[in-house]
């Protein structure tokens, strides 16, 4: 019994793919459970051949996305890794060239591990005001260039469009909108983890 359970753990190991999500709140499911967050719903919308481990945790500053990383890597040895940060250096109004080291750094570090790198855009408010706005989005094109790497449009800007898909915070989206992302970045992530939704 014992060996027949180590069987079945390698030939999952070597059949399933790893999607790692490394993100903060719009990612982790703020104020709602864990499996009831977007990359839960798509881990079980792409069982048995892909599993999406949520690696998201609510307040996370790029800084402490990289900070964490490493163990991250070693852990799950993720063969791609989904990068939704920024956007709490964003609201606190950190110097966007800041966010633009640490973000570099975070993809090199997964580059190192043999992994392969996602980059999702990710925009302020308005209130932020243009000249930030301006310098804080450029930074996401920017590197995917500088790595060649994909950009994922950012999610949030179809939710808001939905009132009724927002908390009354006015910047997370609720457990209704989650569904959704599943959905829109199945659509988006399918061809780039050679997956088909």
């Amino acid at each position: 019994m014992p060996f027949l359970f180590l069987v079945l753990l390698t030939c999952r190991a070597a059949f399933a793919d790893t999607v790692l999500v490394l993100g903060d709140s719009l990612s982790a499911g703020y104020r709602m459970a864990a499996n009831a967050a977007w990359p839960a719903l798509l881990n079980a919308k792409w069982q048995p051949k892909t599993d999406v481990i949520n690696a998201s945790i609510s307040g996370d500053t790029s800084q402490q996305g990289l900070a964490r990383l490493p163990e991250l890597l070693k852990q799950h040895q993720p063969r791609w890794v989904l990068v939704e940060l920024g956007g709490n250096d964003g609201l606190r109004g950190f110097p966007p060239q800041q966010t633009e080291a640490t973000l570099r750094a975070i993809l090199k570090d997964i580059e190192a591990a043999n992994a392969k790198p996602l980059l999702m855009q990710i925009r302020l408010p308005a209130n932020y005001g243009r000249r930030y706005n301006a310098s804080f989005s450029a930074i996401y094109p920017k590197l995917a260039s500088e790595f060649n790497i994909p950009l994922l449009p950012f999610f949030m800007e179809e939710v808001y469009l939905k009132p009724q898909w927002m908390q009354d915070d006015g910047i997370h989206p609720n457990r209704d909108a989650q569904p959704f992302i599943a959905d829109w970045m199945a659509t988006r992530l399918a061809p780039l983890v050679n997956h088909d939704s």
